[in-house]
């Protein structure tokens, strides 16, 4: 932690550890509204729409935060928007050539990652406990994604990017929110999220209008809850959360799609998918638990 931040209180940290919870919770409910949204518009073209929106919004509201990042804000802020960028991007791509559940599988191993880089980078070991819940955590995704057994495949090598990306991302992170405005470096990742899926856009796809329903709440629900909202949360939370927990708590994620889908779409989850989703809770539930010694990473 930076010498600029000082320590929160239990209490205050531990809300922003539920706050990531609920940062969790949103973008496991906006699976099936992407989903949806997809069907009628280019992958790239939507994630260009969607974060276009955050940054508007979020610039709108936080200017002056922005500005007064400074030359070194900005690189970081830059460093965070491309290792994002570059895990949705091979996430998108590695699904056309692999199954959606191992995907989901070899996506939620940043939780696994994310530790390791932040012990070799930041110099910050996790505690016992806290591994013991990536440990819980990473099995419980085997069980919820790999519903046939995990067959590797090209895509799933392409998909393996994406955790090491997102990983990258938690452990930039954990590095910059302590020196920098959590607002300010929210701004600058939407906006080189855009400008990247923009130029995505153009060398891959043809862009066409998006006017359909699905399309439009998709973009709205996605740009301002899962874009603007979520990632501002996972920004300011870093500032105090460590990179481990925080991997562990956002590993939920396709826990709460698996809810979600059973709750609105009327889906079924196997007996072995409720036991991975519950080894999931169980593993956020420990590493909360488990006591945070200075510097865990």
């Amino acid at each position: 932690m930076s010498q600029g931040t000082r320590p929160a209180s239990p209490v205050y940290r531990h809300g922003l550890e539920l706050a990531l919870v609920g940062v969790a919770a949103i973008w496991g409910f906006t699976f099936t509204t992407v989903k949806e949204a997809v069907a009628d518009a280019p992958v790239f073209e939507f994630l260009v729409l969607r974060f276009a929106l955050a940054a508007v919004l979020l610039t709108a509201i936080f200017w002056r935060q922005t500005r007064g990042l400074g030359l070194r804000g900005l690189k970081a802020g830059l460093l965070a928007g491309l290792a994002l960028s570059i895990g949705y991007a091979a996430q998108t791509i590695g699904l056309q050539y692999t199954r959606a559940s191992s995907a989901g599988f070899v996506t939620g191993l940043f939780v696994v990652i994310a530790p390791i880089l932040s012990t070799i980078f930041l110099r910050r070991r996790p505690s016992a406990g806290s591994m013991v819940g990536v440990g819980l955590a990473t099995i419980g995704l085997f069980l919820l994604s790999a519903t046939s057994g995990l067959h590797l495949r090209y895509g799933d090598a392409i998909v393996l990017v994406a955790a090491v990306s997102f990983a990258v991302h938690i452990v930039i992170l954990a590095r910059y929110s302590p020196e920098f405005s959590p607002a300010g470096l929210t701004v600058v990742q939407m906006w080189v999220a855009t400008l990247l899926f923009t130029a995505c856009t153009f060398l891959t796809e043809t862009p066409v209008a998006p006017t359909t329903p699905a399309v439009i709440r998709g973009v709205l629900i996605t740009g301002i809850l899962a874009s603007a909202v979520g990632f501002s949360i996972q920004t300011l939370a870093q500032r105090y959360v460590s990179p481990t927990r925080t991997a562990v708590i956002l590993a939920s994620e396709p826990a709460f799609a698996g809810l979600f889908g059973v709750v609105v779409l009327g889906e079924s989850l196997s007996g072995r998918q409720w036991v991975g989703a519950a080894l999931i809770l169980a593993g956020i539930l420990v590493s909360e638990l488990a006591p945070q010694r200075g510097g865990e990473g």
